[in-house]
């Protein structure tokens, strides 16, 4: 191939060259019409004593502008790309390449790289390519441009720029860009419970999955409070946006919601602490929650939703229902007055709890996403942590997802054989006045005796339901109920009456004749505490943990996550 034929063609090299030689023209014709003796014009002068001109590109050798180059070039021609050229820097970089060899043979460092794909495609298209950043046998990395050549049998020139200090840089950058981002998922878990709490009714499973590359983190968070009584509350939320703030936020909603649960008062009251609480923290940011409460003894999960996502129950026959009323307005709003509702959980039952990350997508409507979600949930048996991966793969969630998403799955299991003899129940109703006081008493007796429980533990939760008879006989009114229940863990009694005055324990006085029995409960319980109930009047309640069998498999799943 012929070198000094083949050059640059810059537009404009024919004007410039033409212009450098009109002047010596107009000169020579100045001075063809002056006398003699005449003296020179002052342009005339200036013009004449020039240097030499500058050759024009087109004169330039182009052999030698390219083995001067720093970048990388190298020239093919045919089909088979066989190398007609490499400059100096190519030889300095991969060593001397043999011309006239087809490339695979004379640049295995092209080969190595992928680019002899690229030749063909420049070849057959004529179109310039480009392949950016690729690290090379000399552990350099090079941005490769493939040109055209259309000269003799046609070929293709390789231009190869040396991009390793920013390479190095961006990788730098993805480095601590990694490190940032692990930062911000280890502080978004620290804000989410370590272990979910073990509620003797229900097994539960949560997961939780950091949404795009970013370092920000979100605010997805859920808990599950064991409430006491056997009762327990479980609760979700989402703190709009993402970074540091929707972080702060979410943390402190999350410890506001444990503490308010302490109180145990119904949902709905505890979104109303929540919605003021959220206003002072930053009444610009947009937070949804939902609490719930399951009693097993009503086998229903009475909840309230601050513009959350409605929950969806599985029953025992695979049929699922969209807990969807009522719904507020989400948190931080502020003059909304939240109402609770219920939906049943009976034994056999799985309810989902989650975020909009699961369900929602840019392409899609949302009650598309929770129709998805409620297939998905039909056919999702297993454990709670089972379900939990089912949901989520089935929803297409990956590591590059582009939101978080929290999912909290409960079930509560319907028990039978010799599993169920330690899930028991039996209620009394308290007639009359205070001589429902010693049928009160033979009827724990007699509870407890059938429940084969040890003498101690007899006694003392004879003497506790005792204690709680005689208190709501001489301070509450009718309907009165004594409840006993037991679990594989504790035992617990229960009292309630008509009555919403909340006792409280105090110090009786050496002459007082009462005030002493919660004292009494108090001292001989493991725990104890009274709610209002949701149709008026309250409930009194205390328990006593069983001893532990000598082999104790865990019941629950821990949260989980990529």
């Amino acid at each position: 191939m012929n070198f000094t034929r083949w050059s640059a063609r810059l537009p404009g090299t024919q004007r410039r060259a033409a212009a450098r030689t009109e002047p010596a023209a107009a000169v020579t014709q100045d001075r063809r019409g002056e006398s003699p003796g005449a003296v020179p014009a002052a342009r005339a002068e200036q013009l004449t004593d020039e240097a030499m001109p500058i050759p024009a590109v087109d004169e330039l050798p182009v052999r030698e502008v390219l083995d001067r180059v720093p970048a990388l070039v190298a020239l093919v021609h045919g089909s088979d790309h066989r190398l007609a050229y490499v400059n100096d820097a190519y030889v300095t970089a991969f060593g001397p390449r043999p011309p006239g060899e087809p490339a695979r043979e004379a640049l295995p460092e092209l080969a190595e790289l992928g680019l002899l794909p690229l030749l063909d495609q420049v070849l057959r298209s004529g179109k310039p390519r480009t392949l950016k950043s690729r690290k090379a046998p000399d552990g350099r990395s090079y941005t490769f441009t493939c040109t055209p050549v259309t000269e003799g049998d046609g070929g293709v020139l390789v231009f190869a720029t040396d991009v390793t200090d920013h390479a190095e840089a961006a990788e730098r950058l993805r480095a601590s860009e990694r490190r940032q981002r692990e930062t911000a998922v280890t502080l978004q878990r620290s804000l989410l419970p370590q272990e979910l709490e073990e509620p003797d009714d229900l097994r539960v499973a949560a997961t939780y999955h950091p949404g795009g590359t970013e370092a920000a983190v979100g605010g997805d968070w859920y808990d599950v409070i064991t409430l006491g009584g056997g009762r327990t509350a479980l609760v979700i939320g989402d703190v709009m946006g993402r970074g540091v703030r929707a972080a702060a936020v979410m943390g402190q909603l999350r410890t506001a919601v444990r503490a308010y649960a302490r109180l145990d008062l119904p949902p709905h009251e505890v979104l109303q602490l929540l919605d003021g609480l959220a206003t002072e923290i930053d009444a610009n940011q947009i937070a949804t929650c939902v609490y719930a409460v399951h009693d097993p003894n009503e086998g229903r999960l009475v909840y309230a939703s601050a513009g959350h996502l409605p929950i969806l129950v599985r029953d025992e026959s695979g049929a699922v229902q969209r807990a969807d009323e009522p719904t507020g307005p989400p948190l931080g709003t502020g003059g909304w007055m939240h109402t609770s509702g219920s939906i049943a959980l009976g034994p056999g039952s799985t309810a989902v709890l989650y975020t909009d990350g699961l369900v929602e997508r840019r392409d899609e409507d949302l009650d598309e996403g929770i129709a998805s979600l409620e297939r998905a949930l039909a056919g999702a048996t297993g454990t709670p942590q089972v379900v939990c991966d089912r949901l989520v793969r089935s929803a297409g969630v990956t590591a590059d997802h582009d939101d978080d998403v929290a999912v909290l799955v409960l079930q509560h299991p319907a028990r039978t054989g010799p599993d169920s003899d330690l899930f028991r129940n039996a209620a009394l109703e308290l007639l009359g006045g205070i001589e429902a006081a010693p049928r009160a008493r033979a009827f724990a007796s007699g509870v407890l005796t059938s429940w084969r429980f040890p003498t101690d533990l007899h006694d003392l939760g004879v003497l506790a339901a005792s204690e709680l008879v005689a208190n709501s006989l001489q301070h509450g009114t009718p309907p009165m109920r004594l409840r006993l229940r037991r679990t594989d863990r504790r035992l617990i009694i229960e009292v309630t009456d008509g009555d919403d005055h909340l006792p409280r324990r105090r110090r009786a006085e050496a002459g007082d004749e009462s005030g002493r029995g919660i004292a009494i409960v108090a001292t001989v319980a493991s725990a104890w505490g009274a709610r209002r109930t949701p149709g008026g009047g309250k409930a009194v309640w205390c328990e006593f943990a069983l001893p532990k069998p000598p082999t104790e498999t865990p019941r629950h799943s821990s949260p989980s996550g990529v």
